[in-house]
C-alpha cells in the first residue's frame, strides 16, 4: 500500500498539535526556514520552546566554542550545537508542564548560494531527540547538497528537509526506510542531495549503517557512498577534498576479489608519477550499483544486503570502498572532480579500453560524437588511466594498450592519449597475475 505523503504545512500542524513533542530551533547560515515552517502552520507554542540563528561568527563560537579547522558548515559545529541546545534544553525546562514532553534539539548549519554564486551549497542537518517521554536520546544527522540555482529555492527546500527531518523522527523513525524516502517529500526532483545519514542511539541500535547509505543510492538522493575499512560510512567531500585519489572499479556480484596484484601496481605507478604520499592519497575500491539501477529499476532489499555484504568483504581487505552509480568512468571522474582532487588515478583493464575505442559496439553515426563526449568529461582535470593487461585465451597473448585493437576513426585520438600520457600501461606486472578473457 502507497505511504500517504502529508504537506509540509500539515506535518508542522500534526507536529505542533501534538502535546508531547517540545524543543528548541537553532539554525545557521541560512535563515530560520525550518521554525518559519512551524511558525506559519499555527499553534506552534505547543512545540517550539526557543528558536535562535548565532550568525556571527563571534556569537556562534561563544556559544558552541571554536572549530579547530575553522569550519561553521561541519559535522562537528552540528554536533555542538545538538549537545548544547538539548542540554539546555532539559536544564532549564523542569515541572508538570513538562513531565509528559518528548524533547528534541533540531540544528542546521548551512551555507546557501551566494550572491556571485561562487560557492557550493551545502549543509548538516541534525536533531536529538527522546522517542519515549523520560527516555534517552537518539540522533539523526544528514548531510545534504542544494542543487537549485536560486537562493530562495534552496532555503526553502531547506525549510521542507527540516520539516520532514522531525516528522520522520516521531512518526516513521521505527520503519527506517521510510524515514530515509520522506525526507525528500514535497521536494521537487533534482533540488537536492542526501550523501550520507548518521543514525545514533538506542532506537537504531539495530539498524545498518551501509544499508541506510546504499539505499540513498537506490532511491536516488545520492550518487556514491564511501565506507573505511572499518565499514564506517563518510562524507564524501570531506574525505576526498583536495587528495590524491587511485581508484579500482569493480561490478556488482564480482564473486572473486580484485586483482589486487596489478592494482598494487597501480598504486605504486601512480604515487611515483604524481609525487604522492600515503598521507595525502585515497585509495578506493569501488563496487558499481549502476547497473542494477538500470537493469531492474528498483533494488530490492535482498540486493542491498548483497551490496552491504560486498562492501564488508572489500572493508575487510583493509581498502576505503565506494559504491556508486556511475556506469562510465568519464561520469565517476567528473563527480570525482568535485572535491578539487589534486590527481586521479583510475585503475582499468585493457579490455574495457578496447570495447571504448571500438566502433562495434556503437551506432556508426554516434560514435564520434560519444566517444569525444567520453574523452572530454574523463579527462579534464588531472585524470589518468592506469591499464592492466589481460590474457586473450584463444592467442594465448597478453593485450596491453601497445597491441590492443583500436577502430580506425578512434586511433587518431588513442595515440593521442597514450602518447601524453593520459593513458597509462601498468609496468613490471608478473605474467601469472594476469587474468585471462
Amino acid at each position: 500500500m502507497a505511504r500517504e505523503i502529508f504537506e509540509t504545512k500539515r506535518k508542522a500542524l500534526k507536529i505542533n498539535l501534538n502535546p508531547e513533542i517540545y524543543g528548541t530551533f537553532a539554525e545557521i547560515g541560512a535563515g530560520q526556514e525550518v521554525a518559519r515552517n512551524f511558525f506559519n502552520a499555527g499553534a506552534a507554542s505547543g512545540t517550539i520552546a526557543k528558536t535562535m540563528s548565532a550568525y556571527d561568527m563571534a556569537f556562534s563560537d561563544a556559544i558552541y566554542g571554536e572549530e579547530e579547522d575553522g569550519r561553521y558548515v561541519s559535522r562537528t559545529r552540528l554536533q555542538k550545537m545538538l549537545s548544547h541546545e538539548f542540554d539546555l534544553l532539559t536544564q532549564r525546562l523542569h515541572g508538570d508542564k513538562y513531565c509528559n514532553k518528548k524533547f528534541f534539539a533540531f540544528a542546521d548549519t548551512v551555507t546557501t548560494l551566494n550572491f556571485t554564486k561562487t560557492n557550493e551549497p551545502h549543509g548538516w542537518i541534525g536533531l536529538r531527540f527522546q522517542h519515549e517521554v523520560g527516555g534517552p536520546t537518539n540522533d539523526i544527522i544528514v548531510h545534504i547538497r542544494l542543487l537549485d540555482s536560486d537562493n530562495q529555492l534552496q532555503q526553502k527546500v531547506l525549510g521542507i528537509i527540516g520539516v520532514n527531518l522531525l516528522f520522520a523522527a516521531y512518526y516513521y523513525a521505527e520503519d527506517v526506510q521510510t524515514m530515509i524516502e520522506s525526507l525528500v517529500d514535497n521536494l521537487s526532483i533534482g533540488s537536492v542531495e542526501i550523501d550520507l545519514v548518521k543514525l545514533n542511539g538506542p532506537l537504531f541500535e539495530n539498524v545498518n549503517q551501509r544499508l541506510i547509505n546504499l539505499y540513498l543510492i537506490a532511491k536516488g538522493f545520492a550518487k556514491a557512498a564511501i565506507f573505511q575499512p572499518d565499514g564506517k560510512a563518510v562524507q564524501i567531500k570531506d574525505y576526498l577534498y583536495k587528495k590524491n585519489i587511485i581508484l579500482l572499479r569493480t561490478k556488482y556480484r564480482q564473486k572473486s576479489l580484485p586483482n589486487f596484484d596489478l592494482f598494487n601496481l597501480a598504486v605504486e605507478q601512480f604515487k611515483k608519477n604524481t609525487g604522492a604520499t600515503d598521507s595525502d592519497t585515497i585509495v578506493l575500491i569501488e563496487v558499481l550499483m549502476g547497473n542494477v539501477l538500470e537493469d531492474t529499476h528498483e533494488i530490492t532489499d535482498e540486493d542491498l544486503q548483497e551490496f552491504a555484504s560486498r562492501a564488508d568483504e572489500l572493508c575487510a581487505t583493509g581498502n576505503n570502498i565506494i559504491v556508486s552509480n556511475f556506469r562510465r568512468n568519464n561520469h565517476l571522474a567528473e563527480f570525482i572532480s568535485n572535491f578539487k582532487p589534486k590527481n586521479i588515478g583510475i585503475a582499468t583493464n585493457v579490455y574495457n579500453l578496447k570495447n571504448i575505442f571500438n566502433s562495434d559496439n556503437y551506432n556508426k553515426e554516434l560514435y564520434t560524437n560519444e566517444l569525444l563526449s567520453y574523452i572530454s568529461g574523463m579527462f579534464n582535470k588531472n585524470v589518468k588511466l592506469y591499464a592492466y593487461p589481460y590474457l586473450l585465451k584463444k592467442e594465448n597473448k597478453i593485450i596491453t594498450t601497445k597491441n590492443m585493437p583500436v577502430s580506425e576513426e578512434a586511433k587518431p585520438l588513442f595515440d593521442f592519449l597514450i602518447k601524453n600520457g593520459y593513458i597509462i600501461d601498468i609496468e613490471n606486472y608478473d605474467e601469472k597475475f594476469v587474468k585471462t578473457v
